[in-house]
C-alpha cells in the first residue's frame, strides 16, 4: 500500500500518519527527512541540496525526486510506504507521478486533511511536544488531547513526560508563510492536492478527504474507513 499524505500544518497530518504506519506496518516518509540524511550521510545528491539550501535556493526536483525515489526503493518500503511533505505545488506533483510510474511504483491512496487556516493556526501555537515521543499528541487548545499535569507543570498525556514548544510554533509570521504555500489554489499544495483529486478519477488510485475539525480519534475514524 502507496500513500500520499496532504494537510496544512495544524491539521494532525504527522498524528494520522504515524496511526497508518502502526496499523498498516508501512514506513512513514517524511521528506525533510530525507534531505537531512543524504547530506548527513554525504551523498551525492545530498551534497547537490546542500548547495542549493546554502544559497537560500530552493532545491530543483531532479534532485529532490531522485532522494525520494532511491528512499521509497528502500528495504523498509517493501511493504509500502506514505510519503509526507511532497510534493508542495503542481509542477511537483506532475513530476512526481512521472517518476513514480517509470520506477514502477503504484500510487494505491492520496489523503488529504481538510482543516481551515485559522483553526491550523490555533493548532500550531498550542502544540506542546513530549520529550519521549513527538508522536504523543499534546495541544493546548484540543480537550480530546490536552496535556495532564504532574507536580503543577503540565505533562504528556500519554506518557507523563516532559513537554517543550518549538519556538517557531509560537512565530506567527513563520506559521503565514508556511499556511501561504499549502493554501494557495494555484502555485500551491492545493493545486498539487488537486492534481491527485483528479488523477483519482482516471486511474485506480482513490482519494481520500477528511474533515481535520474534529477530534483526533475520529479523524483517525474517517480515515481507517476510508482504508
Amino acid at each position: 500500500m502507496n500513500i500520499l499524505i496532504f494537510g496544512p500544518n495544524g491539521s494532525g497530518k504527522g498524528t494520522q500518519g504515524a496511526s497508518v504506519q502502526k496499523k498498516f506496518n508501512i514506513a512513514h516518509i517524511e521528506s525533510g527527512v530525507i534531505f537531512r540524511e543524504n547530506i548527513k550521510n554525504g551523498t551525492e545528491l545530498g551534497m547537490k541540496a546542500k548547495d542549493y539550501m546554502d544559497r537560500g535556493d530552493l532545491v530543483p526536483d531532479d534532485i529532490t525526486i531522485p532522494m525520494i525515489l532511491n528512499r521509497l526503493g528502500q528495504i523498509d518500503c517493501a511493504d509500502g510506504w506514505l510519503l509526507d511533505g511532497f510534493p508542495r505545488n503542481l509542477e511537483q506533483a506532475a513530476a512526481l507521478n512521472q517518476a513514480l510510474g517509470k520506477a514502477g511504483m503504484s500510487l494505491d491512496f492520496v489523503i488529504e486533511i481538510v482543516l481551515d487556516r485559522e483553526t491550523a493556526k490555533s493548532r500550531i501555537m498550542g502544540r506542546r511536544l513530549c520529550s519521549n515521543d513527538n508522536n504523543h499528541p499534546n495541544n493546548i487548545f484540543i480537550d480530546a488531547i490536552k496535556p495532564g499535569a504532574k507536580d503543577g507543570k503540565m505533562v504528556c498525556r500519554v506518557c507523563g513526560g516532559e513537554l517543550s514548544v518549538r519556538s517557531d510554533d509560537q512565530d506567527e509570521e513563520a506559521i503565514g508563510k508556511r499556511h501561504d504555500i499549502y493554501y494557495n489554489p494555484v502555485s500551491g499544495t492545493l493545486a498539487a492536492v488537486d492534481y491527485f483529486k483528479k488523477l483519482a478519477g482516471k486511474k485506480s488510485l482513490k482519494f481520500i478527504e477528511l474533515d481535520g475539525a474534529p477530534g483526533v480519534k475520529e479523524v483517525t475514524e474517517q480515515l481507517m474507513a476510508g482504508l
